[in-house]
């Protein structure tokens, strides 16, 4: 009886024995695969940094097209965002009778994302805008150079409004100066 136990105790050792070997390889094979695979990201990751350091830095060293940007002009490669106004009637002041005057607007902006700031300053916008309407004679506005210093004076209103200092050229005319870039009448009426 004695023999049997201990033959199955060898027998038993036996196959431990192979399990441990088997398990060991296992063990090993995935750990190389683990590693191969870490190898590779690793290689992956660094060759594609190198492909894209040099356009970066290409990138940063080329400076944009150029292009000279006045007062006024619009820069092409963003297009300019326009926002219409509602419309305004006003009584012109009295010394030439009694005139009104309906005007249609849109503002230039050459942000789109202060299209959100001009709506939440509209309420001033407009107020400015009407005294400013208010304050001019028939004859003052009747010809094209004075819609076109109206529409500065309006623009120069706005950005005043928005926070932005008011800029003068040389000849005392204003200059845009803020996000608005230009008013443009889309109706025009004196009556």
């Amino acid at each position: 009886m004695a023999k049997a136990p201990a033959k199955a105790e060898e027998g038993d050792d036996v196959p431990k024995k192979k399990g441990k070997l088997g398990l060991i390889i296992v063990i090993v094979l995935l750990v190389v695969l683990i590693l191969i695979a870490v190898g590779v990201g690793a290689l992956v990751l660094l060759k594609g940094g190198k492909d894209k350091e040099p356009e970066e830095h290409a990138a940063a060293a080329a400076p944009p097209p150029t292009q000279v940007q006045t007062p006024g002009t619009v820069d092409l490669t963003k297009p300019p965002t326009f926002i219409p106004l509602d419309a305004f009637t006003v009584n012109l002041r009295r010394d030439e009778g009694d005139h009104y005057l309906q005007v249609v607007a849109v503002l230039r902006i050459a942000d789109a994302t202060m299209d959100a700031t001009l709506k939440a300053f509209m309420p001033e916008i407009r107020h400015r805008i009407n005294l400013l309407l208010s304050s001019k004679l028939p004859s003052e506005i009747a010809t094209i150079e004075g819609r076109q210093a109206l529409a500065l004076a309006i623009t120069e209103q706005t950005n005043e409004a928005l926070g932005f200092k008011p800029v003068r050229d040389a000849a005392g005319n204003p200059v845009p100066n803020g996000p608005v870039q230009a008013v443009l009448f889309t109706s025009f009426i004196i009556q």
